[in-house]
């Protein structure tokens, strides 16, 4: 809920008095550090940025290198975040956890060098940042930098991205356990590659259910969906996005059955919630796929590790090897 206009007012104030700046913007400075971010510029600072805030999905890229935020803000509550799940958040502060609400009073009092999440460019803004989000929240945009990789083309763009970003924080890309995850990756890669090429006419279709509508995924705002297709399989792309919010077609559940496609791949974020979402609508099943069974979950905007994308990959490749065209 959005506070009163009294309490905003009064939080203004507050923030103000914690160091808020009017302006954000690139940091001035020499050679000390530089990193070209997803939003095309390039950010430099005197020395390297120690003191991090970062958004959720983005803190789990980090940490797979040594990097440990002092902060984090999620969209969701911490046991309902993939990309965290078995990372040590020991002595990180969680300052958001409901999408949209950020503590910006908290951050302010944290003194963050940085701030870090994935560029998103159908949106022309950083995760946890964009519009819609409450003014208290993008009040964290004034504290430092806001940088990070582009999230809108490829995951493996942008989990190179992350590990730029990571080298010029000081990490070291040899050390720990990147480099096997890596050849974890490509392995699961190789694999999901060769399932694809055995089923050349199989047809996925990605899916979001809500109570009054079923949203299909746009494969090229979506970074693994685009991943997918580059790599052979063939993701139906829907000829009605919404033209205010690109991200999806929006089916009213009278229509469910407009695509027909072999597979269909549901979002996973909240997995058991969107089937059971799903399976309220005696329309689910006029889709052929569902009614054969062939749904399975699809990693939805939450990849962010190499260890994490070859795990997803190995139960998308055992699907499609299942999945009958």
């Amino acid at each position: 809920m959005r506070r009163t206009a009294p309490l905003v007012l009064s939080l203004a104030l507050a923030l103000s008095a914690c160091g808020f700046s009017s302006e954000s913007g690139e940091a001035s400075g020499t050679n000390g550090w530089t990193y070209t971010s997803g939003d095309g510029k390039t950010y430099t600072a005197e020395k390297v940025p120690e003191r991090i805030i970062a958004q959720g999905e983005a803190a789990a890229s980090l940490l797979q290198y040594g990097i440990k935020p002092v902060a984090i803000y999620l969209s969701q509550p911490l046991k309902e975040s993939k990309s965290l799940q078995g990372l040590d958040l020991d002595g990180i502060e969680i300052i958001g956890d409901t999408w949209g609400q950020i503590d910006a009073e908290k951050a302010a009092e944290l003194k963050p060098d940085l701030i870090v999440s994935a560029y998103w460019p159908a949106e022309k803004a950083y995760g946890g940042l964009e519009e819609g989000v409450e003014a208290e929240a993008k009040k964290v945009a004034t504290l430092a930098d806001v940088v990070g990789p582009s999230a809108g083309t490829s995951t493996v763009e942008m989990l190179d991205g992350f590990e730029e970003l990571a080298v010029s924080l000081g990490a070291d890309p040899a050390e720990g356990d990147v480099a096997d995850d890596k050849l974890a990756f490509e392995a699961a890669q190789a694999d999901f590659k060769a399932a694809v090429e055995a089923k050349p006419d199989l047809e996925a279709m990605a899916v979001s259910p809500a109570d009054d509508v079923l949203y299909v995924a746009v494969p090229e705002h979506s970074a693994e969906l685009s991943d997918f297709r580059e790599w052979g399989l063939d993701v139906l792309i829907p000829n009605e996005p919404d033209p205010g919010f690109p991200y999806w077609e929006n089916l009213s559940w009278e229509n469910a059955d407009k695509y027909q496609p072999d597979v269909v791949l549901l979002d996973d974020r909240t997995y058991d919630a969107s089937l059971a979402t799903a399976k309220r609508q005696p329309t689910w099943t006029d889709i052929d796929a569902v009614a054969a069974g062939a749904v399975t979950p699809w990693p939805a905007y939450w990849i962010s590790t190499y260890s994490a994308y070859a795990e997803q990959l190995e139960k998308l490749t055992t699907a499609i090897e299942n999945a009958d065209a």
